[in-house]
């Protein structure tokens, strides 16, 4: 009987010891075999004990993605500490922030990175040590916080790491903080185990499989190209790309079978060549994190007949929610799907009770993938993180759901369709108005590459529609024809008041997606400035 596994460090190891020479890895050229990772996840857990490390304390790591991200993210976790991952894109003072707000005890950097944050890791007032990657020759001289090279930590004794449950935190994910600080989710073995067994099983991800891991890892559905691959014993690519070809390459390559990315990323790949070797080997491409605009899964689908397209829908506070199995998109391409196995999704309306067919209400979440609350942050723990109406009366413990912020509407067979984030709906003349359906009205134009749309203050109407867009294949934006089509195909309240054309790209979140709220608050700053 195959052993299962219920602490995360344990999806790698177990698969080392089924196939140990297997591929786990490709990292720029390299390939690390299971057995390979599994020693290395070992020898980093005994450098952390060599560090006095203590139980559930916390490992940052800083860094872009390659082999030593992927030791430290599952060697920390099989030493009994908390793995925080950093978005390699963000700047010195927000690492800094992170590095305070958890109390991170290490951090695991590269040279570069850490002559960077030579000024901020002094104000870190808990951390202790920065192990750092190569053989760190110029270490700077950071006061009590100890500077070690990663190959020297790794040739610590051998140690026993502490005992662990399921239950135990495993990982804090921050989000993007889009607006105000960035929040940390707070995960537990259980809920990322449970994670990659129930999207490995939809996915039907086997060992032959190998997934090209675009997304941060630092993003949930980035981290699941690693657990999801080491669930099933299948292979990773870790691809650190500056442009979207670079991806069309790396799959061509390394013949990968499943690729996962955000709607940015793939409306950009659909405006790239695909050479017939980039998706001969694609079993499957899935999108997350955000509607996928109905021309660019048209476009997605004639490049690569091959493939089979799943649409997901998560939110990190619980990993996953819902996919569409690919045999549903012809006849339902703008839903999210139904619930992922073993996980349940409840439509509620603000009082707690279930919506009917067809009535838009709060998208719920419950099961073993719901996150254990916000680090540190009790009142938005709160917010987020409540009982679940209607439990049986005999239970004296409260079940926690997540309440998402989304509103979706479920139809008469079960399944959902996204309407928007509840913070970013858009009241006009009396109605809510969500950007992902006028977003998708200029999409299937096919004369915009990007579009984000957003409300604006506005005397008469309460709210009024902008939309700022980039021109496709970075060309020129045919203006009068883009207004009639929206014209034609938008009821009057939703007709944009204005369309601002710019450069493309726009601007991202630190996860790849683009970010609506700062092209609203960039564009409100700018009329404040002119009016002034």
């Amino acid at each position: 009987m195959r052993p299962e596994a219920n602490l995360l460090h344990e999806l790698p190891l177990l698969a080392a010891q089924r196939a140990p020479d297997a591929i786990a890895l490709h990292d720029d050229g390299a390939a690390i075999r299971y057995a390979e990772l599994a020693e290395e996840i070992g020898r980093f857990s005994s450098a952390l004990a060599a560090l006095s490390v203590g139980r559930g304390e916390r490992v940052a790591i800083y860094l872009d993605k390659r082999r030593e991200t992927v030791v430290a993210s599952f060697g920390a976790p099989a030493h009994g500490a908390v793995f925080v991952p950093i978005n390699p894109l963000l700047k010195p003072e927000q690492v800094g922030y992170i590095l305070r707000d958890c109390g991170v005890r290490v951090l695991v950097t590269s040279p570069e990175r850490l002559q960077s944050l030579a000024t901020t890791l002094p104000a870190c007032p808990e951390l202790r040590h920065v192990i750092v990657t190569g053989a760190a020759a110029a270490r700077p001289q950071l006061g009590p916080i100890g500077i070690h090279a990663w190959s020297e930590a790794l040739d610590a004794p051998a140690a026993a790491g502490h005992r662990v449950v399921d239950n135990d935190i495993v990982g804090i994910l921050y989000t993007s903080g889009s607006t105000g600080k960035p929040k940390g989710v707070v995960l537990s073995h259980r809920n990322m185990v449970a994670g990659a067994k129930s999207v490995a099983s939809y996915l039907e991800n086997r060992d032959t499989d190998v997934l090209l891991a675009a997304l941060p890892l630092s993003f949930d559905a980035g981290f699941s190209q690693l657990t999801t691959a080491f669930h099933a014993g299948a292979s990773v690519v870790l691809l650190n790309y500056l442009l979207p070809k670079d991806v069309v390459k790396a799959a061509a390559k390394h013949r990968v079978t499943g690729l996962t990315a955000v709607p940015p990323l793939w409306i950009q790949l659909t405006q790239v060549s695909w050479p017939a070797e980039a998706g001969e080997h694609l079993r499957y491409f899935a999108n997350t994190g955000g509607r996928m605009p109905f021309e660019t899964l048209k476009s997605l689908r004639t490049l690569l007949p091959k493939a089979r397209p799943y649409l997901m829908y998560g939110l990190t506070e619980a990993f996953r929610a819902t996919y569409l199995p690919p045999e549903e998109v012809d006849r339902r391409p703008d839903s999210i799907g139904r619930a992922i196995p073993n996980s349940e999704i409840l439509v509620l309306r603000p009082d707690g009770t279930p919506c009917d067919a067809g009535e838009p209400g709060e998208l719920v979440q419950r099961g073993a993938l719901v996150a254990q609350g916000y680090w540190n942050d009790p009142e938005k723990t709160a917010e987020r993180f409540r009982p679940l109406p209607g439990r049986e009366g005999g239970l004296v413990l409260p079940e926690i759901a997540v309440f998402s912020g989304d509103t979706v509407r479920r139809d008469e067979e079960g399944f959902l369709y996204f309407i928007g984030r509840r913070d970013e709906m858009i009241k006009s003349s009396g109605y809510r108005i969500s950007p992902n359906e006028v977003e998708e009205v200029l999409y299937a134009t096919q004369l915009v590459g990007e579009c984000a749309a957003f409300g604006v203050p506005h005397a008469t109407l309460g709210e009024a529609v902008v939309v700022v867009v980039t021109a496709r294949d970075g060309g020129a934006l045919d203006m009068a024809r883009l207004s009639a089509l929206c014209r034609e195909k938008l009821p009057a309240y939703m007709l944009p008041s204005r369309i601002e054309v710019r450069d493309g790209p726009l601007p991202r979140n630190a996860n790849g997606k683009i970010d609506r709220k700062l092209i609203s608050t960039e564009f409100r700053e700018a009329m404040e400035g002119a009016l002034q």
